[in-house]
């Protein structure tokens, strides 16, 4: 997949059936549809695939316990079966993961046990492991690294975890493979329209050619979420959402060394709280916080800081501190307004799908494990307008690029399935330098990022196509100028801009950190 070759196909076609605005989950998920169901899919994303939300995950694939709890049983089925053709058609970038809720009675065992046999029912055939009641012995012993008077029983269940920023990378890539034209850094500027008001194509402009296209396509789909204002002002609408923003910290594995999950249903505040293995290190979140500045980079608030280390405190026998974290990290999430006055973390995860009077659809709401089927209902409905010809989907059995069923998620290099043994091979050959010496990323890793995933700058590497950011940000400052170097060297970079982008990928790194004060 190389930026230069579709930049080129970009230019040799006059006229697109499918257009995409947005490369998140969402965006990427119908390039993926329309192309493989034979449509000239092209997909355009103003950043890096999955800068946004859609790398600032929990890491879950999940029908979402809370959601149940919420009385929500419709969007749990679809999530549950959603999150078993995710598990199925990316085995390299997901896994099963076991998830212990501790309990501290009797009858409050009983109450999540009883919940979570419901869970295991709407998963029907696609339950991926039967839930079970947990003895305190077993409780304890499956829940490594938490306080005992926190756990007098316990309920196992099953959820999906996987690499949010590698499936992103992963449906681009399938969607190449199905001859989709995708591309990162082309921002849309314009809405072209004919006689009637009806749109007929779009003016783009590509930040790394520097220069301004038009494109004709009758079908055009905003997917771009939290931003989604940004092309709804150009067709005169705007958004009904209610931007709630989800904080992340991310710890050693000794504050919590279980293969496990945890999960808390209800913290001090009726939150949720997990803490997941991930990697080499475990993530603890999430917050719900309703914010008012909507921006790609996020800043974790004081609050939320103080919240998450509270919580883990309050159960992990070793106490974690500010200097304990090693990466923090904060996504906005696109919650559709529900017009109730509900706080964010009552507001329902579903998605909302808009026609307006132009044939703009918009689409928006949701969650990566159900973006395969927001795609598919997407494009029915585009169908439907007649805006696209019939064309069956495919989706639901179709592996993802690189598949490959003997890779287990976590592993090194896992990421890039049946690629793996490319990545090795340039070890070989004199790249098998580590980048940090206490993490397994190597200069391999770069060059093929450079070379084959579209990786234009040091964040779009070590913040996506390795997770080096989202797991160790001051490892990230400590082999930020070596790793420029590299990068500068490839892409030809004079000296001016590679003090530009350290200068830039520094300043943003900090923003990872927690001030330990």
């Amino acid at each position: 997949m190389k930026r230069e070759q579709q930049i080129q196909k970009l230019k040799n076609t006059k006229k697109y059936e499918l257009v995409i605005i947005g490369g998140g989950a969402t965006g990427l998920a119908l390039a993926l549809d329309g192309a493989s169901r034979g449509y000239e899919t092209l997909l355009l994303e103003s950043y890096d695939f999955g800068k946004g939300t859609s790398s600032r995950s929990t890491k879950l694939l999940h029908g979402g316990v809370r959601y149940l709890a919420q009385g929500n049983i419709s969007l749990v089925y679809e999530a549950l079966h959603e999150r078993n053709r995710l598990l199925s058609n990316a085995k390299n970038l997901s896994k099963k993961q076991a998830f212990i809720i501790p309990t501290q009675n009797y009858f409050s065992t009983l109450y999540y046990h009883l919940g979570l046999k419901i869970y295991d029912y709407l998963a029907g055939k696609c339950s991926i492991g039967k839930t079970q009641f947990l003895s305190k012995n077993e409780a304890r012993e499956g829940l490594e690294g938490l306080k005992k008077d926190k756990v007098q029983f316990g309920v196992k269940y099953f959820d999906g975890v996987f690499d949010d920023a590698r499936m992103a990378l992963s449906l681009a890539k399938t969607a190449v493979d199905y001859n989709a034209c995708v591309i990162n850094y082309i921002e849309v500027i314009n809405l072209l329209k004919d006689e009637n008001a009806k749109l007929k194509g779009l003016v783009i402009n590509d930040k790394i050619g520097k220069e301004t296209l038009e494109i004709s396509s009758s079908c055009i789909i905003n997917a771009t979420g939290i931003f989604s204002d940004t092309i709804l002002q150009m067709d005169s609408h705007s958004s009904e959402l209610i931007p709630s923003q989800g904080v992340h910290i991310v710890l050693d594995k000794e504050f919590f060394p279980s293969e496990n999950a945890l999960m808390i249903p209800k913290t001090s505040d009726k939150r949720v709280l997990f803490a997941i293995p991930w990697y080499s290190k475990v993530l603890i979140g999430t917050t719900d916080t309703q914010i008012q500045t909507i921006s790609y980079e996020p800043q974790a608030l004081e609050q939320e800081i103080d919240f998450l280390l509270e919580s883990a405190a309050e159960y992990l026998q070793k106490k974690p501190t500010r200097k304990d974290i090693r990466s923090i990290f904060a996504g906005l999430r696109p919650l559709i307004n529900s017009h109730t006055n509900k706080a964010t973390k009552k507001l329902s995860r579903s998605h909302k799908i808009d026609l307006y009077e132009s044939n703009l659809l918009s689409i928006n709401g949701g969650k990566w494990t159900t973006c395969r089927a927001m795609a598919e209902e997407t494009l029915e409905k585009a169908i439907k307008a007649g805006l696209l010809p019939f064309k069956e989907c495919k989706t639901k059995t179709l592996f993802l690029s690189d598949y490959d069923e003997n890779t287990k998620f976590g592993e090194r290099l896992s990421v890039y399935g049946l690629k793996a043994k490319e990545i090795l091979k340039l070890e070989q050959e004199g790249f098998g330098e580590k980048i940090h010496k206490n993490y397994p990323y190597t200069y391999a890793q770069i060059l093929w990022a450079l070379e084959n995933e579209m990786a234009q700058n040091i964040e779009d590497i070590l913040a996506r196509r390795i997770r080096l950011l989202f797991i160790d940000a001051k490892a990230c400052e400590e082999c930020a100028v070596e790793v420029g170097k590299f990068i500068a060297n490839h892409l030809k970079w004079d000296t001016k801009t590679l003090e530009n982008e350290l200068s830039s990928f520094l300043s943003l790194a900090k923003q990872y950190q927690v001030n330990e004060e």
